[in-house]
């Protein structure tokens, strides 16, 4: 099932149980879906998976930050509700690896990849977003790869 038909059924759901602050959150997906879609890059009406991943990823990103500046702020009842929508678009994303998980595939790219110094990260970076992909923050990713490049 692709994922604007189930963020338009668990809407459907959450209207039914007239759970508010879901359905805030799964009509944010939807808006952003409906940009995408319109965008330049869907020529096909479909959107790509590591499209919709990458949205997805931005979506929660970008309530983690707002959080973080409402909590900075004594805003906590914004800051909740940031933190619960996050959730919500964190349950449409694919499981997150643990970091003992990622540093493995992070050190075999390094071997596949020839790394040696902090310059090569761009290339074990590439390689590693792409491997990874959806399962794991970038920012995760480049603390490892520093971490082991020796940084």
């Amino acid at each position: 099932m692709s994922l604007e038909i189930q963020i338009n059924n668990d809407i459907k759901q959450a209207m039914l149980a007239k759970d508010a602050r879901k359905l805030n959150a799964l009509r944010a997906i939807k808006a952003a879906l409906l940009l995408e879609k319109t965008g330049k890059d869907v020529s096909s009406g479909e959107i790509p998976e590591s499209v919709e991943l990458k949205l997805l990823q931005k979506l929660v990103k970008q309530r983690r930050e707002s959080a973080t500046i409402y909590f900075e702020q004594q805003r906590p009842e914004l800051a909740e509700e940031e933190v619960y929508q996050a959730e919500i678009i964190e349950n449409y994303l694919p499981s997150q690896m643990d970091e003992d998980e990622l540093k493995s595939i992070v050190s075999a790219i390094i071997a596949e990849t020839g790394a040696t110094s902090i310059r090569d990260m761009g290339k074990v970076m590439g390689a590693a977003t792409k491997r990874v992909a959806g399962k794991a923050d970038n920012q995760l990713i480049s603390k490892i790869v520093k971490e082991l490049l020796g940084v």
